[in-house]
């Protein structure tokens, strides 16, 4: 159920159709932003933790997108819908709390040094934003903004799939090596990380105007 939440949230649904409110999409890219700099360390941490240079090497690609051509599209974005500086800083906007938990919870998984639980907050991040980035394609706008249709560009396609695969593929590689009690907490790493992204969503999608 909530990985169904994730996929199917209203949210996503309003970016394919370029009906969100600015002021919601302004809110909710500041927060998104911020996952930046905690998802580098965690998914360089993966790759220096992973077990052989053919497992680190597609994570040295996904982490040179993320830096590169993810960051740009964030830098375009708050620029084109006029988010200031002082906006975008933790002053002016606090974290909300779904923020903070994914912030701690990446922090944690980075710092534990373990596989398994950098993994399972890793394939929660990518997986649930491949599956709601194809489900919501179809429903895609023709005069969709950059700042909506990239974000769903930037989490779909062969490539973005691949990276998934590859993800997925570590989680299910290393569940093989581990206990029972290493299988189980990976498993409460995973649900904790998945509810943070149905609160993250939910969070934006209660501050558009009332209708």
């Amino acid at each position: 159920e909530t990985w169904k939440a994730i996929v199917n949230h209203p949210f996503a649904d309003a970016i394919a159709e370029g009906t969100l409110d600015k002021n919601v999409l302004r809110a909710y890219l500041i927060q998104d932003h911020r996952f930046l700099d905690q998802f580098v360390v965690l998914l360089a941490s993966l790759i220096a933790v992973a077990p052989s240079l053919k497992d680190r090497l597609p994570g040295c690609k996904f982490l040179a997108l993320v830096t590169g051509e993810e960051n740009t599209y964030f830098e375009r974005s708050l620029n084109a819908l006029e988010v200031s500086p002082e906006q975008r800083s933790v002053e002016v906007t606090p974290h909300a709390p779904a923020t903070q938990g994914f912030l701690t919870l990446m922090a944690e998984a980075a710092k534990s040094g373990d596989l398994g639980q950098m993994l399972s907050v890793l394939v929660v991040a990518e997986w649930s934003y491949l599956s709601w980035a194809d489900r919501v394609e179809p429903m895609r706008a023709a005069d969709l903004p950059f700042w909506c249709g990239e974000w769903i560009d930037l989490h779909r396609g062969d490539y973005f799939t691949s990276v998934v695969e590859y993800l997925r593929g570590l989680l299910d590689r290393a569940g093989e090596q581990m206990t029972a009690e290493q299988k189980a907490a990976c498993r409460a790493t995973f649900l904790r990380a998945a509810q943070l992204e149905v609160d993250f969503f939910d969070h934006a999608w209660a501050l558009r105007p009332a209708s």
